[in-house]
């Protein structure tokens, strides 16, 4: 029996000045998963987890959680949610545990429930022996632990996690992604930014890929990942060389070759890898192309992107730089 989503969304539009944050987003997630909304930054993400969690209003579309509009019913909405942003939302001078309290009676708990649950979370998240000490003490892993769970004292059903491991190191970032697990096997629903490719590789169990404030591709990790082809041959050759490889490789049936100006290599999506390798040798040398490297392997997201936009996630972060109407932090 199908199941209503839990977050929906259709057309919503946001606009910056000139810039369109959002342009047109809809979507539709159903409860008890993480869904990883994957993009570069200025492609739409921090802009609709604002609209999601009632602190912007689009100009157009609309969005719901768990059935009620998050323009008309904002306050009903902020009850079932917890949002963790990019920058851990703490004080140093206070306490962790301080911290986690002060959250919970903003959510009009009283003192002695919001003590108890703040003592529940930091033992589970693994800062209850450091929760008395000031927090401008903890570490950048510990502050983004606290952060989360400072975002969980409400007991929220829906978790909004703006793009959560920005700045951790590997240890502190594998910490999280085992807090978010648990957090969806107790049945509740995550969304979540990355740029992380491996994250959302990791934790989605859908992945939305948002460029440019669109939608522009949606399915399992692996359904994208298919989307291309099983394999990808990626081949090196003189960069001198490359446009012309381009165009001879652009002839292999069921396949599409990109430049990945990133690692400096062309990246052939196919069906059939090993096959395709074997085609890829042969029609270089036709032209005459000599072959530096050349490698058959899975897709990773990284090269999903590139395969749907023509460029890969790291060009089009370079792209938003470059573009002045694009720069404002607020349409990430």
């Amino acid at each position: 029996m199908p199941t209503n989503p839990i977050i929906e969304a259709e057309g919503l539009v946001k606009l910056f000045g000139e810039t369109r944050a959002l342009d047109g987003l809809s979507l539709s997630i159903e409860p008890g998963i993480v869904y990883g909304l994957l993009g570069p930054n200025g492609a739409g993400k921090t802009t609709f987890i604002k609209v999601a969690t009632t602190l912007l209003k689009p100009d157009s579309g609309w969005a719901k959680i768990d059935g009620l509009d998050v323009h008309q019913h904002a306050g009903a909405v902020r009850h079932k949610i917890g949002l963790a942003g990019q920058f851990a939302a703490v004080d140093g001078y206070q306490t962790g545990r301080e911290n986690v309290v002060m959250v919970g009676r903003l959510y009009n708990l009283t003192a002695k429930e919001a003590k108890r649950r703040a003592d529940e979370i930091l033992e589970r998240i693994g800062l209850f022996d450091v929760g008395d000490k000031q927090v401008k003490t903890y570490s950048g892993g510990m502050k983004r632990r606290l952060d989360l769970a400072a975002s969980l004292i409400g007991r929220p059903t829906i978790l909004f996690l703006d793009e959560p491991t920005t700045g951790l190191d590997p240890r502190s970032r594998l910490d999280l992604w085992s807090l978010i697990e648990e957090f969806v096997q107790d049945g509740s629903t995550v969304l979540l930014t990355t740029q992380h490719l491996e994250e959302a590789d990791r934790l989605a169990k859908i992945v939305g890929v948002l460029d440019q404030g669109k939608m522009i591709a949606e399915g399992t990790p692996d359904e994208l990942k298919n989307r291309f082809g099983a394999s990808i041959v990626e081949v090196r050759v003189d960069p001198e060389d490359q446009s012309s490889a381009v165009a001879a490789l652009e002839r292999i049936d069921g396949g599409s070759a990109h430049i990945d100006t990133s690692v400096g290599s062309i990246k052939v999506f196919a069906a059939d890898g090993s096959r395709t390798l074997v085609d890829v040798v042969r029609i270089l040398d036709a032209q005459d192309i000599s072959v530096e490297d050349i490698a058959l392997h899975r897709p990773s997201l990284d090269e999903v992107f590139l395969g749907l936009t023509g460029r890969s996630a790291e060009q089009a972060e370079q792209e938003r730089v470059r573009a002045p109407s694009r720069r404002s932090r607020t349409s990430t």
